[in-house]
This record gives C-alpha cells, sequence and structure tokens, in this order.
C-alpha cells in the first residue's frame, strides 16, 4: 500500500469518527445513584386554597367583567388552578360579534407568544433524551447560521440557550415578527441565509425576540425528524390531554373559534386571521381555558423537589430549568399588586419570564398578543396556584393581574407552602440549646465541627452564652425551630426578660455538625 492510500484511508476514517460523533451529544453513565429516605419536602400547614379562592369568585369575575368593558374587549375566557384543578373558570362576552357566539371556557382562541414556553419544552426534551445540547452551536442544526456576520469579533457563536433565553443578539421584533406567523420554512431559512442585522453582542444582554423562538422550532423540526407542530402534539399537547388545542384555525370548530377584533375608531374591525406557518413556534397556539389549565398544572407539578413518580412529558426537574431566570435584573422601584415600591427581580427563563418581588413572591408568567388576540397566564410555585385569561383583541391582556393578585394575597390571604423541620435539624436545635447553657465536653465532640472554634475561641463563646443568659433570666418557653433548609435554621427562646434569638448552620458531612451558631438577646419591655 503507497504511502498516499494510507493516509487516505486515516483520513477517511476520521471523517466516518467525527460523523458519528455528530449524531448524538449524549453522554453515557453508569453510575448509580441513591436517595435520601428522610427528606420532608415542604406542604401547606393549612391547605384551604380551594376554598378560600371560591369565596372570592364574584370579585374576581367582577374584575374580569370591568376590565374587558374598559378595554373594549369582545370576548374573555378565565381560569384559575389549583394544582391539577381548575377550581374557577368563567367567561365573558362573545367570541364573534356578527354571530353573536358566547364565550365559553371550551372557546378556543390563539394564545400567541404563550406558544413559546412548548417550543422550549419541546427544546428541553430532546435535550434530556441526549438528542442535542443547550450548548451546541445553533449552525450544527442550521447551517445557514453559519454565514452570520457578528457584530464584534470577540462575539461567542450562537447556541441553543441564547435562542431559548432570547439573548442571542437579534433585535426586539415586535410587531414584524407576528406577521410572519404564516411564512414557510422557506422564508425562515432564506432570511438567515441572506443574514440578518444584530442590535446586541451575543450573551450581552436579554432582547425579546420571535425570530429566534422560530428557529428553535426548526430545530425540533431538523432532530426530531417530522414536523414542529406534530412533534408538540404527540409529545406535549396530547400526553397532558390537551386535545382541543390547535395549529391552523381552520381546523378549529366554527362555534369554538374565537374572532380576533381590534379596536379603532370607537369600533371593532376584523382582524385577519393568520395562518400557522414556520413563525408558529414563537405564537401559533390556540387553544381554550380547559385545555391549557393542564399545561398550568403541569409546571406546578414542579413543586416542591420530592421523590414522587415523575411521569412527564418533560422531568420536574427539568420544568423548575425552565423556570429560572437567566440574565436577572433589578427593578428597585417597581410596584407591587396594591402600588406600593417593592424591588422586583425579573429574569426571562425558557419561553418564561419569571419576577421575585421584594414581599418574596414568585411569579412565572408569559404574556401572548398577535393581531385579533391578547393572553396572559402568571402562575405562583410556592402556592401552587395559576390564573389565566384569553381575549379577542388586539394587543390587549385580559387579565387585571394587579386586582386578582390583592384578592388572592390581600383579600383570600393564601399562604404558600412551608419548609418541614429534617430530623437531623430538631435534634441539632435540642443540642444546641443544651451546649450553650453546659458547654459540656461530651456533647461538643458530637456536634461541634472542627472549625467551629477555629472561627471564635470556646473562651468567647462560652463568655457571650454566659452574658446572655444573665440579661435574659430565666428560659419560659422555646419556640419552634424555622428551617431555612434541611442543614439550615433559627429559633427563639422566650425568657424572663426578652428573647433569645438563635441561628445554626451545619456542615455537609455524612453527620453533619454544627459549623456556625449565632445567638443574640433582645430585652422587651412590660
Amino acid at each position: 500500500m503507497t504511502h498516499f492510500k494510507q493516509l487516505f484511508i486515516i483520513a477517511f476514517i476520521l471523517i466516518l469518527s467525527s460523523c458519528n460523533s455528530n449524531q448524538s451529544t449524549k453522554t453515557e453513565t453508569t453510575a448509580t445513584v441513591s436517595y435520601s429516605n428522610s427528606y420532608k419536602a415542604p406542604e401547606f400547614d393549612t391547605d384551604n386554597r380551594i376554598e378560600k379562592i371560591k369565596q372570592i369568585a364574584p370579585e374576581i369575575d367582577k374584575a374580569m367583567i370591568e376590565h374587558a368593558k374598559g378595554r373594549h374587549i369582545p370576548g374573555i375566557a378565565y381560569g384559575i388552578v389549583v394544582d391539577d384543578q381548575l377550581v374557577l373558570a368563567s367567561v365573558n362576552g362573545v367570541l364573534d360579534i356578527d354571530a353573536q357566539n358566547p364565550s365559553t371556557t371550551t372557546s378556543a382562541f390563539r394564545i400567541a407568544s404563550m406558544t413559546k414556553s412548548f417550543t422550549a419544552m419541546a427544546i428541553i426534551k430532546l435535550r434530556d433524551e441526549g438528542k442535542l445540547a443547550l450548548n451546541d452551536p445553533v449552525s450544527k442544526y442550521i447551517p445557514e447560521m453559519g454565514g452570520l456576520e457578528y457584530l464584534t469579533e470577540d462575539s461567542p457563536i450562537i447556541d441553543i440557550e441564547n435562542l431559548l433565553t432570547m439573548t442571542a443578539g437579534f433585535p426586539e421584533d415586535n410587531p414584524w415578527g407576528d406577521r410572519q406567523l404564516d411564512e414557510s420554512n422557506d422564508m425562515l431559512i432564506g432570511m438567515i441565509d441572506e443574514g440578518v442585522t444584530f442590535s446586541n453582542a451575543p450573551s450581552f444582554e436579554y432582547e425579546y425576540s420571535n425570530t429566534g423562538y422560530a428557529l428553535l422550532g426548526n430545530i425540533v423540526s431538523r432532530v426530531s425528524g417530522e414536523p414542529y407542530q406534530e412533534y408538540i402534539k404527540k409529545n406535549i399537547l396530547e400526553p397532558l390531554g390537551m386535545n382541543n388545542t390547535y395549529w391552523e384555525w381552520n381546523n378549529v370548530p366554527k362555534e369554538q373559534l374565537a374572532i380576533g377584533y381590534r379596536w379603532e375608531d370607537e369600533q371593532w374591525k376584523l382582524e385577519p386571521m393568520l395562518h400557522d406557518g414556520s413563525f408558529g413556534s414563537m405564537g401559533g397556539l390556540i387553544t381554550t381555558i380547559e385545555d391549557f389549565s393542564k399545561y398550568v398544572s403541569f409546571h406546578l407539578s414542579a413543586w416542591p423537589p420530592r421523590s414522587d413518580a415523575d411521569n412527564g412529558p418533560i422531568k420536574r426537574s427539568s420544568l423548575r430549568e425552565m423556570q429560572t431566570p437567566q440574565f436577572p435584573r433589578l427593578y428597585p422601584n417597581a410596584r407591587d399588586y396594591n402600588g406600593d415600591t417593592c424591588a422586583l427581580m425579573n429574569g426571562y427563563g425558557f419561553g418564561l419570564g419569571i419576577a421575585t418581588y421584594c414581599n418574596d413572591i414568585k411569579r412565572v408568567s408569559h404574556g401572548g398578543a398577535l393581531p385579533g388576540f391578547g393572553s396572559n397566564y402568571y402562575f405562583y410555585p410556592d402556592y401552587g396556584v395559576g390564573v389565566m385569561a384569553f381575549g379577542n383583541l388586539t394587543y390587549t391582556g385580559p387579565l387585571p393581574i394587579s386586582k386578582v393578585e390583592h384578592l388572592l394575597f390581600d383579600k383570600a390571604n393564601i399562604q404558600p407552602r412551608e419548609l418541614l423541620v429534617s430530623d437531623i435539624l430538631a435534634k441539632r436545635k435540642e443540642q444546641v440549646l443544651d451546649l450553650v447553657q453546659h458547654w459540656s465536653k461530651d456533647l461538643e465532640k458530637d456536634i461541634i465541627a472542627e472549625n467551629f472554634y477555629l472561627d471564635r475561641s470556646r473562651d468567647k463563646r462560652m463568655s457571650q452564652a454566659k452574658q446572655i443568659f444573665a440579661e435574659a433570666g430565666d428560659i419560659k418557653k422555646v419556640g419552634d425551630l424555622t428551617p431555612l433548609n434541611q442543614l439550615r435554621g433559627r429559633f427563639k427562646v422566650q425568657t424572663q426578660n426578652g428573647e433569645i434569638t438563635m441561628f445554626f448552620t451545619l456542615t455537609p458531612e455524612i453527620s453533619p455538625k454544627v459549623q456556625r451558631l449565632d445567638m443574640s438577646f433582645r430585652e422587651t419591655y412590660e
């Protein structure tokens, strides 16, 4: 064999090896994973959420009707989910002004950008199956992306996660993107092939992009080997029992279809009903309150982390990943549902917006807006409650969320789940209280971590504790432990002269020991 032939064969083998390695990004593992039997998932102290929400139902209905009237929305449908139940569902107005078809909870509205989380879920499902990786360059699946001209020489290559989190550097494309809904794949890919104009370098900052989600839909099709819409139907809609959810409005029973309008010149005017197409993955879904409630319930099922059966369509941990904000931004002058200043940390996850307010209420949400339609949904993971509303007026949110939140959190006073005290934390609480009173050498050996007296000497700690108890007087009552997680908590001790607060945190060792202990005393006056 000649030297040239040998080189040719080696090169050919390397090419084949490279091709095979690109078929899947899945990493095989044989690791054995074990799970704790002692973990206690957070739970509701008193679970009367459904009863409380039903009590405020008339006020919610009044708020919805007033909102629809004030915004000139022809028809709305809305619902509230608690865990896996649609506990409140109601409607107002009409689907079709000419035919006067009344809105119902089975009426089908286009939900526009609320579609995006379905697209993100499909990508995550493919990731979980090892068929792609979020850090894969988009050009691996859409070669035309490889020819883009970036803004700067230090721009990172756009990957799938950039598209998910809207950090690809594409410009905000509302309302242009809305009008591309029915365009063909040839148009979408042709536009990329010709080149796009960037507003930012990739991974620099968040900017809302319909185009990015259209590309994600294209990736779903290429990786799965079937049309995006069909993939969503078979892998998400049908498993969730969403059998009255559609992509093409021509397929919706006429009496169920909401017709879109805009309010102009003090009258309603018909908006063109857009057909589905290559941009459907950014906003094409048409669904009902009853169907969509199942999707919201699925998202709520991700919380809290626990060891129950995990039945999909994707894992609970993946749902929580979708609901984790990326590129979070602080809004120090934001306002809460009562209009009071309340700082807000806000970010975009995977097809979902996530906000945490100064009152510690976490809200996951997305809106939808297309010519003729507006929609919103909000859910509160710690409370197991979700709210959704659809309307048939251009770019008009049908949900007066501030009023609804006021009714939920102030009027109904629904409460979040509470952490439970782990066995080891409860045990260490009693030992910590014993320690600071008696400083037993034997107890110290059992519960004190090696850093404890290195961080602060034993003498100093004993002196502080002695002074605090001298000021506090006799112990009257030891309060319940408030856990911050499985290995950290605080409790209060009521004394003759005031209140001692104790905070402690444990090490990650197999037998967790006390690595930090803080004591403080507050005198009270009668």
